[in-house]
């Protein structure tokens, strides 16, 4: 901000200065021929002396504000920005002054939320502050990933380490992600199996790993047996029933695979052996997917009762069970086929259940083991064996340093090799030399350089001094960022050469990166915390309410919006999207929960909605649905705070101590949902947060618990009406589309701070709010593509700047 600039607009600046943050867009903004003619040159009315100070003092200070020390000069240089922005905030939603207090008229509110705006942009484009400089951690997820990738070892060890912390809704903040004693003993302990499985030198030994199968707590589908379908994309085509898994084969050899079968019981210690199948077959050592599956379908008419507690009553099978193939598939390759009975006779049970299913796999061994096999991670770690003390040393040096560069994400100096020739030194006179290689490679694993994420400062940088980050730091936010795992041979490269910096190199990698199968990591690890995805699985939906909730149908659930999500990404759709788009993913499994026709089979696909559909966007899917609900009702409350945290970035505060629960009845009689807020709103102290959160809930009252469609509730015809406090009223998931695409911006600015958030893996700022109001705006004007985002983040100063810490 030029000295002539600040002068001539002081009085704006000072009328502005109430402002709050990232919901203004360009589009709503005056231009300089619609700002009233107050703003200039004497500015927008005194909102602080008019509408805020009266509340906002040293006296009253009303929600802990006040205003009184805050003066025009703060936002020349860059003083109480967290006030302001807050403030800025606020007024741009129309939430300050409050509904019951006098209000400025709208072009009033626009000039002041205007300048206000303006002038804290201006002031953080002149002033650039990437945020406070940390050291992370590496979470699980990220450490599994950057093992899979660093020693082409395709297995997943994230669940060998303990779950991570999170903090501002994602699990890569530095803030939280701390080191213990017994987290190190977790790392020691991965390290050492990742190292023995990746060169080979594990136990010959044979050993049972086992795989439970999701349960299926339910018995018919639309006349059909619910496990009447194929279980897994891993399993053959017309396959029903069974399951997959990942398995990692230590040698070339014999394993028994088995699987045990339902037996008939409510009670799993009630297994015979005749429930179990096994079969030997021959595999090659690494990861293999190990599936068994039934090949008939099988007609509605094989399904017969359930098991009865009156078991006495229960009259003896008289047919006797058909023998069913089932078949042992690797790879999605049939290798085995056994016959077992449809179902089983057990004369302590004396029935017939619903055919058999499998409930677990066992895989043993190896039985018979053959000499080292050749993997694609001994081929990534020993790229050379020679014969000779001398000779062995040098390739060991070349190997180790090869890992190290991949691992610590940058070019490696003597110092850094200088431990791990030692430690293989040690281990190749106790042993050899390919268990000395493995001694280096643990070591890697357990380097603070591969653990965490580090970046220096210039020699003599002056504490808070901004710098750019070098270009070997940039490959590292980059890859963690998009694939949450370590750069590749292309991003090092790029950074060797000194040329990712370049703005048409970092957008062709930005390009590449998110077009590679790693970029759904952003799917799973951001858009899996950000919709609450990850908690789908722990939802336990009553099935005495719900019956028709089966496992599949909770799979289908989350498939479709990782899916969709992954999807917009992929093709660089528009943003709103999310909020109305014509089309999903489904299967038949879903379809027929959301009613939808001309959709058949297991697999999953595009669908087009018809242009009345309830189910477009994000709020129409039943996983979000299901998981802002209870087991057996769903929750306003929950719904409404979901959509102001996560798809408008306005979260109400946090309820108050000792909030009484809702009755559900009265008088003897069932409550509907708006009766039981109507009675818990009646408390002062709740309606101030209710009064925003429940509207939006209210409009998707006539989904259920699990997202089922419905229109009645509690023998009562649902009233999915809502009034916003600002009177904007709408009804139902159209009217509550309608009300988001009319805050479309707003809901591009809070996508962004979200995703921004995640990529910086720290908590965002009001020093952040400017660079967010400028990477929304960029979106807006590029027709709200989400990649527009993504590039606006990556070439952001928060992104490629750092500042040099305090002390």
């Amino acid at each position: 901000m030029t000295g002539g600039y600040w002068p001539r607009y002081a009085l704006a600046f000072a009328a502005l200065a109430l402002g709050a943050s990232v919901v203004t867009h360009s589009q709503d903004a005056p231009t300089a021929s619609s700002v009233p003619a107050s703003a200039s040159p004497n500015g927008p009315p005194d909102m602080i002396g008019d509408y805020c100070g009266r509340c906002h003092n040293d006296d009253d200070r009303v929600a802990g504000l006040s205003l009184d020390d805050l003066r025009t000069a703060d936002l020349q240089w860059g003083k109480h920005v967290e006030e302001w922005e807050k403030v800025l905030r606020r007024v741009s939603l129309g939430e300050m002054p409050p509904l019951n207090k006098p209000q400025p008229d709208a072009a009033q509110r626009a000039a002041f939320v205007w300048w206000l705006e303006k002038s804290l942009d201006d002031y953080a484009a002149a002033h650039p502050d990437p945020g406070r400089a940390t050291i992370r951690r590496l979470n699980r997820v990220e450490y599994a990933n950057a093992v899979r990738d660093l020693l082409a070892l395709k297995i997943d060890m994230s669940r060998e380490l303990p779950q991570d912390n999170s903090g501002y809704g994602f699990d890569n903040i530095a803030d939280v992600l701390s080191v213990s004693p017994t987290l190190m003993d977790r790392y020691i302990s991965v390290a050492g199996k990742v190292g023995r499985m990746a060169t080979g030198l594990t136990s010959r030994k044979p050993f049972v790993t086992s795989y439970e199968l999701p349960k299926d707590g339910s018995i018919m589908n639309g006349g059909r047996p619910a496990y009447n379908e194929q279980a897994s994309d891993d399993l053959p085509l017309g396959s029903r029933g069974g399951g997959a898994f990942t398995y990692y084969a230590r040698h070339d050899g014999t394993y028994e695979i088995s699987g045990w079968l339902n037996a008939n019981t409510n009670n799993e210690t009630d297994r015979l052996p005749e429930d179990k199948v096994s079969v030997r077959v021959p595999m090659k050592a690494g990861a293999h997917v190990v599936g068994l599956s039934f090949r008939r379908r099988l007609a509605p008419e094989e399904s017969v009762q359930t098991l009865r507690n009156d078991l006495d009553k229960v009259p003896m099978p008289t047919a006797a069970p058909q023998m069913l193939p089932m078949d042992v598939s690797i790879d999605g390759k049939v290798v085995k086929t056994v016959a077992v009975p449809s179902y089983r006779l057990s004369p302590r049970y004396a029935q017939q259940n619903y055919p058999r299913d499998v409930l677990q796999i066992d895989v043993a061994g190896p039985f018979a083991p053959k000499g080292m096999a050749r993997t694609p991670s001994r081929d990534r770690i020993f790229l050379c064996n020679p014969k000779g003390e001398a000779a062995q040393t040098a390739c060991a040096r070349r190997i180790l340093g090869s890992l190290a560069r991949r691992a610590y994400r940058r070019p490696v100096t003597d110092a850094d090799l200088a431990p791990l020739m030692r430690l293989y030194a040690a281990e190749r006179a106790r042993s050899d030399f390919e268990h000395g290689i493995e001694a280096g490679l643990e070591a890697i694993l357990v380097s603070p350089h591969f653990l965490f994420l580090v970046e220096g400062d210039p020699k003599g940088s002056a504490p808070g001094s901004v710098h750019p980050i070098n270009n070997y730091e940039l490959a590292s936010r980059l890859s963690f960022f998009l694939w949450s795992s370590i750069p590749d041979d292309i991003l090092l490269d790029l950074a060797d050469k000194g040329q990712l910096r370049d703005e048409a190199v970092l957008d062709a990698q930005v390009t590449r990166m998110l077009a590679d199968p790693k970029a759904q990591a952003l799917t799973t690890n951001f858009a899996g915390q950000w919709l609450y995805l990850r908690n789908l699985d722990q939802q336990r939906p009553d099935i005495s309410v719900f019956p028709q909730f089966d496992a599949r149908l909770r799979s289908a659930m989350g498939q479709e919006t990782a899916m969709f999500f992954s999807y917009v990404l992929r093709t660089n759709r528009s943003l709103l999207d999310f909020i109305s788009a014509n089309y999903s993913f489904m299967n038949q499994r879903l379809a027929d929960h959301y009613g939808i026709g001309g959709v058949s089979g297991p697999a999953m696909r595009l669908v087009s909605l018809p242009a009345d559909s309830n189910r477009g966007g994000l709020l129409g899917q039943a996983s979000i649905l299901t998981v802002t609900s209870y087991g057996n009702h769903t929750s306003v409350v929950k719904r409404g705070k979901w959509i102001l945290d996560n798809m408008l970035a306005a979260a109400p505060p946090p309820p108050p101590p000792d909030v009484p629960a809702l009755k559900e009845t009265r008088d003897g009689r069932l409550l509907t949902a708006r009766e039981q807020l109507e009675m818990h709103r009646a408390d002062p102290a709740c309606t101030g947060c209710h009064v925003k959160m429940d509207p939006l809930g209210f409009a998707l009252e006539n989904f259920d618990a699990i997202g089922g469609y419905r229109r009645m509730d509690a023998g009562q015809a649902i009233d999915a009406s809502a009034v916003l406090p600002d009177g904007t009223k709408f009804a139902g998931i159209g009217g509550l589309r309608d009300v988001l695409m009319a805050r479309k911006d707003q809901f591009t600015a809070a996508f962004t701070e979200r995703l921004l958030t995640y990529a910086l893996a720290r908590g965002l700022t009001g020093r952040d709010m400017p660079m967010v109001r400028g990477i929304s705006r960029a979106a807006a004007a590029d027709g709200y593509r989400i990649q527009t985002i993504v590039r606006g983040i990556v070439k952001s100063d928060a992104f490629l700047l750092r500042k040099t810490p305090q002390s």
